[in-house]
């Protein structure tokens, strides 16, 4: 009864409910509540718990009936039936080691049913955190567009802007005005009235800005262009993340147990969670919680509860029962057997004619054949061996899996923190080159590179805080420690 509450504790009250309508705590408790691993695993401990009365039961009481046909001749009557009652037990502690045996047995199932409890809750952990990086992939990404559409309006600016004309072609349209004033009048009579009458031809300095203007204004909508190309992958790729945050959204109801459409509610902001791994405390965690390890640990004291019940079941058994005899009357001056082939008239009614019998009876099971008990030892000695090395197979593993988890968790650390530095640098060198496009100093290449960086860094953060969490999540399902 107390691994029946503790089993419903567990399910029922395993994580309190924020006041947040959708969280993860929530979800949690809606998992453990609905899934039907969860549900099909706390359904078996209960059908082991059953065995254990089975197991301490005796045998059932043997009744044996007989009828003659045709009463049988006795010397104080008709023997009509004979009833035959016989209840055997077996030698003293062999039911208590059964039920000891049924008892360890339920007790690793209720093992496997928290193994299946605590690898739902890993997966529920991972999803969500799945389902969160999308989340802030698909905000990057959405910013990242507003950075570009900032970036088409400074292009468009630029590309519309007049270029003004350079000094130098001012300064020699007046040093041309000035030496033709200077220049003698007597030459410049001759000249002008010899010389055909042509129509001027602008300067050179002239064509050289109309040239400055169309390259211009022809590199102004490459760059348009370039940046609405940026804006159109952009746009797929946060179609491809709402696809991607659809189906995993289909994955986290499964687990659910609800339909692939209900809705959840996705925080905007991914945050790494604060978590502090000792490692001489998280073994001992381990070697006292892990479901797996516990498993095996009752393996092998039920085995040792059944080497017991074998070995008293090798001892000699016993019955009680009774034999009741049921007798008609035998009519007066019959003749019976006299014992010395002859037949006798008894004369008269014998006291004891038509009385049935009674009789109690005891009987003994001889064990005599003690092979197969030998046997049966040896076979239960060698299962707790096996359950032994299991044992220390097992938890080696899992130690190994707590060190390369921890490998992964702070390598996960880590790339946060360079991701995060990585990020502000990426930033303000964005920021400055967007002043020096706007001014015209830079060129548009060159922004877009350092954008591209930018949001790969933030990216790449995404990707880092929520591998951290699932490492996080894995140590504490190797704990089995997910209260904490």
């Amino acid at each position: 009864m107390n691994r029946i509450i503790t089993a419903i504790l567990f399910i029922t009250m395993y994580h309190s409910v924020s006041a947040q309508t959708d969280s993860l705590p929530r979800y949690l408790k809606i998992a453990a509540e609905n899934n039907p691993g969860v549900k099909a695993g706390f359904l078996t401990y209960l059908a082991a718990l059953q065995k254990v009365p089975q197991a301490g039961a005796l045998q059932d009481p043997q009744l044996d009936l007989g009828f003659f046909l045709q009463p049988m001749e006795i010397v104080d009557g008709k023997q009509v039936a004979d009833v035959k009652l016989m209840q055997m037990f077996p030698w003293f502690g062999t039911r208590k080691a059964a039920r000891t045996e049924a008892l360890h047995m339920a007790q690793m199932a209720f093992e496997q049913f928290r193994e299946t409890r605590d690898k739902l809750f890993l997966d529920v952990y991972t999803r969500w955190f799945t389902l969160c990086r999308l989340q802030q992939q698909l905000n990057n990404n959405r910013k990242n567009k507003k950075l570009l559409t900032h970036l088409e309006k400074l292009a468009l600016q630029r590309f519309t802007a007049p270029i003004p004309a350079p000094e130098g072609g001012r300064r020699s349209n007046n040093r041309s005005e000035s030496e033709s004033a200077a220049a003698p009048p007597s030459l410049g009579g001759a000249m002008n009235m010899t010389a055909p009458a042509v129509s001027p031809s602008p300067p050179m300095s002239q064509m050289s800005s109309m040239s400055q203007m169309s390259r211009g204004n022809t590199s102004g909508m490459s760059e348009v262009l370039q940046i609405r190309l940026e804006t159109a992958e952009t746009d797929n790729n946060m179609e491809n993340i709402l696809s991607e945050i659809q189906a995993e959204k289909a994955k986290f109801n499964a687990l659910l147990n609800r339909s692939a459409e209900s809705e959840i509610q996705i925080p905007d902001s991914l945050k790494q969670i604060p978590f502090i791994l000792d490692i001489a405390a998280a073994k001992t965690l381990l070697a006292n919680q892990n479901p797996m390890l516990n498993m095996i640990s009752e393996e092998e004291s039920a085995y040792r509860a059944k080497a017991e019940m074998d070995r008293k079941m090798s001892y000699p058994m016993f019955g009680i029962g009774l034999q009741y005899m049921l007798v008609n009357k035998k009519p007066a001056g019959a003749a019976v057997d006299d014992g010395m082939g002859g037949m006798s008239n008894t004369g008269g009614m014998n006291s004891m004619n038509g009385r049935d019998m009674i009789m109690p009876m005891v009987s003994v099971s001889i064990p005599v054949y003690r092979s197969k008990y030998r046997a049966q030892q040896r076979e239960n000695a060698f299962l707790q061996q096996a359950s032994r090395e299991k044992y220390a197979d097992t938890q080696n593993m899992l130690e190994a899996e707590l060190y390369r988890t921890k490998h992964q968790m702070d390598n996960a650390a880590r790339r946060i923190a360079l991701y995060r530095k990585q990020t502000e640098l990426a930033q303000t060198a964005f920021n400055l080159m967007i002043q020096e496009f706007a001014s015209g100093k830079n060129d548009l290449s060159s922004v877009i590179q350092v954008q591209r960086q930018l949001l790969d860094y933030e990216l790449k953060t995404a990707e880092a805080v929520a591998d951290y969490n699932t490492m996080a999540a894995n140590i504490q399902k190797l704990m089995s420690d997910y209260d904490k």
